[in-house]
């Protein structure tokens, strides 16, 4: 169980970083146009303040609503996405002072309780908080998806000795091999908190394979688009094919062309010059599938994904690596999240998060993109928040990992994001396998 104090903090820490991603944007900018991929910030601010009501206050408290009309206003699984921009939903000032009301009864009614070990109480705020430090993350994305300026908390960091790192990257080129073996894929019993999907560890064989040391780069990416990779459809997958022909795309979706084998990239507001040896970012599935099908790679597995964060490891082995380093916990050295930088760094930095067999930035900079697709493990059974996995089931892949707008308080080695295949707005790159 997670401790009340460690709960409190993150509470305050989720909410304050709320106020730092949206409290600059001016009303226009909260009018957001109606899109797949966004939702409207007065809507979702909203709708994270009620799922923190609802499984806390209401559902293990059993406390009356606080704002009679909330479960109309901003309960995703009722409303339809679209239907969110039609909505009479409270003012900017209305929604706001009902975020602040719900955040101070959840802390009053956690501080309450300390010391009376209640694990119900525990285990969802922790869920409330987890699934607003998603929602931290979608708010950043949409300021990206929309082109406003970075979130004046930092400054975005740009590296003053890019030669430097582009050799560094050069040099670090290659595969870890691991041996075929067992692994207990998924979450400890152990663990003072995990998602239905997750649960729980099993035994699961894999094949040798080998997988990259880091992930694919900007460069790297590039050639393939300069070498015509957008238009040769044997690259493709059938679905690839017809969503690129659907999309138009002819590159990732922040890149522009600038000159002769010259290419920007869109940060926020900003165009900036293509850094070789950043990972390539804000890229789909189908993307990501169809340059390792030109490289002569392929996508891993999570299974593999897994064995190479967490150790290669006999079934009966007593614990797996929590995290790509060790157990120790996430501390800034190891891996670029929590926004410390505003924006990826280069494949090279981070050394501290490798994994003792060679493989850097398993968590942090992009989320990375598996072969699998996301389903339960055997048994699965969901949990109180019954619509978190289960209605994904089959509809999406799997992402293994964290970027650098993820909470570090939210990874382990068994944490499983899910996206379609299709998504380009989500900070999400690849590492490959070799394809033997």
């Amino acid at each position: 169980m997670i401790p009340t104090n460690e709960l409190l903090s993150w509470l305050g820490c989720a909410h304050a970083r709320t106020e730092l991603l949206l409290n600059d944007l001016s009303d226009a900018q909260w009018n957001v146009p109606l899109m797949g991929i966004v939702n409207p910030p007065l809507w979702e601010v909203g709708h994270v303040a009620w799922f923190h009501e609802k499984w806390v206050l209401r559902h293990a408290l059993k406390h009356a609503p606080i704002h009679p009309g909330c479960d109309k206003f901003f309960d995703s699984m009722a409303i339809a996405h679209e239907q969110r921009w039609r909505l009479p939903l409270p003012d900017r000032a209305s929604t706001l002072a009902y975020v602040e009301r719900v955040r101070s009864a959840v802390a009053n009614c956690l501080e309450e309780w300390e010391g009376e070990g209640d694990a119900k109480l525990a285990y969802l705020a922790a869920l409330g908080i987890f699934h607003h430090d998603m929602h931290n993350e979608a708010f950043t994305y949409t300021r990206q998806t929309l082109g406003y300026p970075a979130p004046p908390f930092l400054e975005p960091s740009f590296s003053e000795e890019r030669a430097t790192a582009k050799a560094i990257v050069a040099s670090d080129r290659g595969d870890v091999s691991f041996a075929a073996g067992d692994i207990l894929l998924g979450a400890s019993r152990n663990e003072p908190f995990v998602f239905d999907n997750e649960k729980w560890e099993h035994e699961q064989r894999f094949a040798a394979f080998e997988i990259a040391k880091r992930a694919v780069c900007q460069g790297d990416f590039a050639a393939f688009v300069e070498e015509g990779g957008y238009e040769r459809k044997e690259l493709w997958t059938v679905e690839g094919w017809a969503w690129k022909q659907a999309s138009g795309a002819e590159h990732p979706v922040y890149w522009r062309k600038k000159g002769r084998g010259e290419w920007e990239r869109r940060l926020f507001d900003r165009w900036l010059s293509l850094e070789e040896d950043l990972p390539v970012m804000h890229v789909n599935w189908y993307e990501a599938k169809a340059w390792c099908a030109w490289a002569g790679r392929r996508l891993p597995s999570e299974v593999e994904w897994e064995v190479a964060a967490a150790g290669s490891s006999d079934a009966n082995q007593a614990r797996k690596r929590r995290y790509p380093w060790g157990k120790d916990a996430v501390r800034k050295e190891h891996a670029n999240l929590d926004w410390q930088k505003l924006g990826c760094v280069p494949v090279s930095d981070f050394s501290a998060g490798d994994t003792p067999e060679g493989c850097r930035q398993m968590f942090g900079n992009v989320w990375e993109w598996t072969e699998s697709p996301f389903t339960g493990y055997p048994g699965f059974s969901p949990d109180a928040y019954r619509d978190y996995s289960e209605p994904w089931f089959g509809t999406r892949k799997v992402l293994r990992g964290g970027s650098w707008a993820t909470a570090a308080r939210l990874l382990r080695n068994s944490h499983r994001n899910y996206f379609e295949p299709s998504r380009r707005d989500v900070v999400a790159g690849f590492r490959s396998c070799a394809k033997s």
